[in-house]
């Protein structure tokens, strides 16, 4: 039951990470090579603030980890794995008919 606790623990914070797509287009910039914070703000056109604050979700959801490079901070995915399975869920194909959206997304927010 413990590895079970854990195994949705891990999950419940992957799907937090994904749940914003600056952290989502973080993730896949990460994916493609390691990068500091200037570069990826630049890259993302987002302010420097703002990727400060995702990274900082990101770290604490623990899939990215800031490693000392100098007086600068890059930032990489914390597992190799990770890249490999954002890639295999940028390919799956999800069960939904392409003309069709959610009844609820409007008023829930959701899909």
């Amino acid at each position: 039951m413990l590895t079970l606790a854990a195994d949705i623990e891990v999950l419940t914070r992957f799907g937090r990470a994904l749940a914003d797509p600056i952290r989502c287009r973080i993730l896949l910039a990460l994916r493609e090579a390691p990068a500091h914070p200037a570069d990826l703000a630049d890259a993302l056109e987002i302010s420097r603030t703002r990727l400060s604050n995702h990274l900082a979700c990101l770290r604490d959801c623990g899939l990215v980890v800031a490693v000392p490079v100098g007086r600068r901070i890059r930032y990489e995915l914390a597992d190799e794995r990770l890249g490999h399975a954002l890639g295999h869920l940028r390919t799956a194909v999800v069960a939904v008919e392409a003309d069709r959206t959610c009844p609820d997304a409007e008023t829930k927010g959701c899909c």
